[in-house]
């Protein structure tokens, strides 16, 4: 499952982490964020242990989305080795996630 990352938490827990992470910023009011939801959990059951994935409540924290231009929710992004690798935004099929962390993790 998807665990919670914070505003303090995001440079430890992203940044230095030493395997690729798929964040995602979301709200708990946010209609397709919640859709993605199962989506998401599927992933970080699936590939737990090869990519890290979070999830950044952006109501709750303001500093990340900012530093990196999330304008609208659901956004995805991708980091490798500390830098964002892949953005994207709102809701999608599970295969174009499946596709760009395999890319990823090549």
């Amino acid at each position: 499952m998807a665990h919670d990352v914070t505003d303090s938490s995001f440079a430890t827990e992203v940044l230095q982490s030493e395997i690729p992470v798929l964040v995602d910023f979301w709200a708990p009011w946010c209609g397709p964020c919640r859709a993605m939801a199962p989506i998401v959990d599927e992933l970080a059951a699936e590939y737990e242990g090869r990519v890290k994935i979070v999830k950044v409540n952006v109501d709750e924290n303001a500093n990340v989305p900012g530093q990196f231009n999330v304008m609208s929710i659901p956004t995805f992004i991708i980091f490798k080795g500390g830098s964002p690798v892949a953005q994207f935004v709102g809701g999608r099929p599970k295969a174009d996630f499946v596709k760009e962390l395999d890319a990823v993790i090549a």
